[in-house]
């Protein structure tokens, strides 16, 4: 289906055609939606069809009826309109820092790159730090195309031997020159690393200027990532180009349909209303990463049984499959325990297994901790179709791993209890089990050893002679947790308190000797 939307909900769809599951076309399908098919298909004896209604970067309110938002009509038109001349301000912002939005990019004429010569004025620039999308340096909305200048200092045998340029990420694509010579370029790769090698001949002893042309179709835009990552390496002397860039934009538009992704009901009215004639065997919902603010995260947890039961009474079912997707593991690993907003968007949507005829396909071992759309879609699609051969197919099997039950605290040990545990624990790699954490009645939670018991799991610090608390996998990236049933599939990160997640106050001050 065709990404689209609408203010009221429609009847018909935007569009959208059955395709078989053939070499030429499987290529541009969900992947999760096609190994889940694949899967499910060796074990269900009736061939699998799947409609692929998503909208990447949403927001779960998109996909809410207005009546489940508790919106009336004139509310989400209210909603719209404001969306509305909020893109107006923002053009018109964008036009008076730019100093006009031209039809074409000055920065090209004839195809000749004039805002890359080394000696060009840079008086009408401006200044925007970088590593950062451009968006949060005050061009809200902008769309288009900008350009980035920079430069950086070579000794004469630097410039001989050649060098290797490195921008970190960009969003979308970009066009690099040295010293007005173009040294490389990425289309549409947003998520890969820029890496250029400067030839001998593009560079010169003393100052070399770096000119960078970004261009961005929608959503973030400009050259963002970990200021590590923006470097010029010479003679084996690495030079840090993180900072303050010189910036100015070629073009300019306020793309107001990427923001409906964002707005109530818009996608439900035209994505999911439609099709509620039509009857399904179940849903695979994957959706949480623009709802895991620290805003955000727990208020999921009203929203999203919200939907299901929103969603199963728009097609008349009220005991319709619902397959959720856990937050994948992403960013990098912390080194002590600390509070985390997509833990806690993960526990909102554990908390969703309340509900009848629900599942969860558990990720923390399935992610990128640079990517936060991991390539390993296989192992999503997999074990979502186990848990639909258990929930929608009625099979017998394990199709969870271990959930947190309870615990008992045991002297300075905590005994955690655990459903889907059947046959025992284990732990991936061998070894103790990883990824836990204890705190006492001060809440400061410090990594905890542990031990298998059978199907439970002791855990203990000596740093914390009185536990009162444990949490498992409590992390944006809980890239060490390790406990696993024997069927194979990840325990469910938990934690046994029910604290406000936010940092604990610091301990007072020792008084002087």
């Amino acid at each position: 289906m065709p990404r689209s939307w609408s203010a009221a909900p429609a009847t018909t769809l935007a569009g959208g055609v059955w395709r078989p599951a053939e070499r030429r076309w499987v290529g541009e399908f969900t992947a999760v939606g096609y190994f889940f098919a694949r899967a499910l298909r060796q074990h269900v004896d009736v061939p699998i069809g799947l409609i692929d209604s998503t909208w990447g970067g949403s927001r779960i309110e998109a996909w809410m009826s207005a009546p489940s938002l508790g919106l009336g009509e004139a509310e989400l038109r209210g909603v719209l309109a404001r969306e509305r001349e909020r893109g107006r301000e923002n053009l018109q912002a964008i036009a008076a820092r730019s100093g006009g939005l031209p039809e074409r990019d000055p920065g090209l004429v004839d195809g000749r790159a004039v805002w890359a010569e080394p000696g060009l004025d840079e008086a009408a620039w401006l200044d925007i730090e970088v590593p950062a999308l451009w968006e949060t340096a005050g061009w809200e909305g902008m769309d288009g195309v900008a350009w980035y200048r920079t430069g950086f200092e070579l000794t004469a045998a630097e410039a001989a031997a050649g060098a290797r340029l490195s921008l970190g990420t960009i969003d979308d694509s970009d066009t690099a020159w040295v010293n007005g010579r173009r040294i490389g370029g990425l289309e549409s790769a947003w998520n890969r690393p820029r890496l250029y090698d400067l030839p001998p001949g593009a560079l010169t002893a003393g100052r070399n200027v770096v000119a960078v042309r970004v261009v961005d179709t929608g959503g973030g835009g400009g050259i963002y990532g970990d200021p590590v990552a923006v470097w010029v390496e010479a003679s084996g002397r690495r030079q840090p180009l993180a900072g303050r860039w010189r910036f100015r934009v070629g073009q300019a538009t306020v793309n107001l349909a990427d923001r409906k992704r964002e707005l109530p009901a818009v996608l439900y009215n035209q994505m999911i209303h439609p099709l509620q004639p039509y009857p399904l065997a179940g849903v695979l919902w994957y959706q949480g990463e623009s709802n895991a603010g620290p805003a955000d995260a727990h208020h999921y947890r009203e929203l999203f049984p919200a939907l299901i039961h929103d969603w199963r009474a728009g097609w008349g079912e009220p005991g319709m499959p619902f397959l959720f997707a856990q937050l994948a593991s992403f960013m990098p690993p912390p080194s002590r325990p600390v509070e985390s907003s997509w833990a806690v968007l993960r526990e909102s949507q554990a908390a969703a297994l309340a509900l009848p005829a629900t599942a969860q396909a558990v990720l923390i071992d399935a992610g990128d901790a640079a990517d936060v759309h991991p390539r390993d879609k296989q192992t999503v699609g997999e074990r979502l179709a186990l848990a639909a051969r258990g929930v929608a197919y009625g099979e017998e099997l394990v199709h969870s791993g271990p959930v947190y039950r309870g615990h008992r605290v045991r002297g300075e040990r905590v005994v955690i209890d655990f459903d889907h545990a059947a046959g025992g624990l284990v732990a991936r790699g061998g070894g103790a089990p990883r990824g836990f954490a204890v705190a006492g009645e001060d809440r400061r939670f410090v990594w905890a050893e542990a031990a298998i018991e059978g199907e439970r799991v002791a855990v203990w610090s000596r740093s914390v002679p009185r536990p009162v608390a444990v949490r498992y996998a409590w992390a944006d990236n809980p890239a060490g947790a390790n406990l696993y049933n024997r069927a194979g599939l990840p325990a469910a990160p938990f934690r046994t308190d029910g604290w406000p997640v936010e940092p604990p106050p610091e301990p007072p001050p020792e008084p002087p000797d």
